[in-house]
């Protein structure tokens, strides 16, 4: 797990060369994200896109596209990887196919994300937190979480590895979700709500009680309509 400090980026070295697997538009906009990023603080070359699905074009937001994820793993440099994948379960299958030593995965923060207490907000390798989210303390997001934008998570709240929050969702205070889980745009988690590993709560959805683990939920108040594989 990494300890979130705004110092971490001014200690990045200029110009550590990056690439984005994901070529869709959660791709483009994780490089809005950098480049404002860069904008406060001069740290990344983004070289450009890679995807297991080739684009219809050769460049993306007027960057190349580099191939896939052999293609990466098959890099003789160091490079740091943004993995824009918005599904849970696409993220972590990307993610399990980049097994090169020359990879890492960096923690993305935008600039303009609201942070009530840094040194109690921890996130784990690959997270990225994209513009206007409010964070506030005593908060632990695990690996390659994804929070779009305009999302909220309050104190105490824990987030396992690969959850994924779509634009303007909220996790009230000691929420938890399990791994995988796919929160819709303006879904809600309410205070103390456990959700469980690869559970899909519906956009403007309201988890009142626990869910269980592989359903998806939707309504307000949240209730299941499909297990998982069923």
């Amino acid at each position: 797990m990494t300890k979130l400090f705004f110092s971490e980026y001014e200690e990045t070295e200029p110009g550590m060369p990056l690439v984005i697997f994901g070529a869709g538009g959660l791709g483009r906009e994780v490089l809005l994200l950098i480049q404002q990023l860069n904008g406060v603080h001069p740290s990344w070359d983004v070289r450009g896109f890679y995807d297991d699905q080739a684009p219809a074009t050769p460049t993306v937001a007027g960057l190349p596209y580099l191939g896939s994820s052999a293609d990466l793993n098959a890099t003789p440099e160091p490079l740091a990887v943004a993995v824009a994948v918005g599904s849970p379960v696409g993220r972590a299958a990307v993610v399990s196919r980049l097994t090169s030593p020359q990879l890492s995965f960096p923690v993305l923060v935008h600039p303009a994300v609201a942070l009530g207490s840094q040194q109690r907000i921890t996130l784990g390798q690959g997270s990225i937190v994209q513009q206007g989210c409010l964070l506030t303390c005593d908060i632990t997001l695990g690996r390659f979480v994804l929070l779009n934008l305009g999302c909220t998570i309050g104190h105490d709240a824990v987030l396992e590895d690969f959850a994924s929050l779509m634009p303007h969702a909220n996790v009230s205070g000691s929420a938890h979700l399990g791994a995988g889980c796919y929160l819709g745009t303006n879904a809600t988690v309410i205070q103390g709500v456990r959700i469980g590993e690869n559970t899909i709560l519906g956009a403007g959805a309201v988890a009142v009680r626990d869910l269980p683990a592989n359903i998806t939920a939707v309504g307000v108040p949240a209730k299941s309509i499909k297990k998982a594989n069923a």
